[in-house]
């Protein structure tokens, strides 16, 4: 594994890092502004996502460990470890607090506040979501070469770029669900709808 694309992969997992913090706080704000339950489940999906990336850094750092007498072949293999778990964190504990969440918002709905906060929060963290997921997708491309997209992410020997990109991939669908479920409870006047956006998400 070269430095330089080392570097590479490094920068993709800090951008989404940095993204995923800065939106967590943007989101929980809104979240306890405006009682949105679509904008608390994704703040938790961005507190996941978080810890996900420092995941994979710790896994990268364990990984370039050098080889030694209970693993002469090196570590490796280790960020594939890390990778996997950061996939089960993914699945397990965003999608059911979300789920949990939207359940309690639709059984008992809070009355609706002004939902210009969550617009403002939900296009900031898009742009931010989507240029983590734009720095992503380019290095991602750029080391698959002329070999179709589904078929690099078999062969690669590179998880975290392509893990934190199927991660930002379902952070950008999960904000225009949330940004969605915020728009028609409001249409409607009726808050169990944001409810059901945060059980969507999750």
């Amino acid at each position: 594994m070269s430095t330089t694309g080392a570097g590479q992969r490094n920068i993709v997992v800090w951008a989404a890092l940095a993204a995923n913090l800065a939106i967590g706080v943007a989101k929980f704000v809104a979240a306890a502004i405006t009682g949105s339950t679509a904008m608390l489940t994704e703040g938790i999906h961005s507190v996941v996502d978080s810890g996900n990336q420092v995941l994979l850094l710790y896994g990268e750092r364990r990984a370039k460990r050098p080889p030694d007498a209970l693993h002469p072949f090196g570590y490796g293999r280790e960020l594939y470890f890390w990778a996997f778990v950061v996939a089960i964190l993914i699945f397990a504990v965003g999608a059911v607090v979300s789920i949990y969440e939207g359940w309690l918002h639709w059984s008992a709905p809070e009355p609706l506040q002004s939902p210009v906060i969550n617009y403002i929060v939900l296009a900031i963290a898009f742009a931010l979501e989507g240029t983590s997921w734009t720095i992503a997708l380019r290095e991602f491309g750029s080391a698959k070469g002329d070999v179709g997209w589904w078929q690099a992410v078999k062969d690669s020997k590179d998880p975290a770029t392509f893990t934190v990109l199927f991660e930002d991939s379902a952070a950008l669908a999960g904000l225009i669900v949330a940004a969605a479920g915020v728009w028609v409870s409001h249409y409607f006047a009726d808050p169990r709808i944001d409810g059901l956006a945060s059980i969507i998400i999750g």
